[in-house]
C-alpha cells in the first residue's frame, strides 16, 4: 500500500484529512483525520533489508465522544486488511479526543 492508497483509503471516511499535521490556522472543526508514519519494523536476512514494513499511525480528533466516526474508521481498516491497535486519551489544552489507530504497512 503506497502513501497514495492510504490517503485514497482514508478519504473513504468522508473527513478532513492531512499527513502529520493541519498548516497553523487552517485547523478544521472537528471530527477530522490526521496520518503519519513514525517509522519503521522491517525484518532483515543477510545483512539487508527483507520486507519493509512501515509504521502507520491514524488518527481521530474528535471534541465528543463519537463511537459511530471510530467504527466507520475501523470498517474501512478492516475492509482494506489492515490489522490495528487502538487507544484513546484526552488533549486537555486542545478540548478533544485524540484515538489513535496503529498498524504497518508490509512493503514487497
Amino acid at each position: 500500500m503506497t502513501y497514495d492508497d492510504v490517503i485514497t483509503m482514508l478519504e473513504e471516511a468522508g473527513l478532513p484529512l492531512a499527513y502529520d499535521h493541519f498548516a497553523e490556522g487552517e485547523s478544521p472543526d472537528p471530527p477530522f483525520l490526521v496520518f503519519l508514519y513514525p517509522g519503521s519494523d522491517n525484518m532483515f536476512a543477510d545483512d539487508t533489508v527483507f520486507k519493509k514494513i512501515d509504521e502507520l499511525n491514524i488518527e481521530l480528533y474528535t471534541d465528543v465522544k463519537d463511537p459511530e466516526t471510530e467504527t466507520k474508521i475501523e470498517d474501512i481498516l478492516i475492509a482494506h486488511d489492515l490489522p490495528y491497535e487502538k487507544s484513546e486519551v484526552w488533549i486537555e489544552s486542545e478540548k478533544l479526543y485524540e484515538v489513535l489507530y496503529q498498524t504497518q504497512i508490509i512493503g514487497g
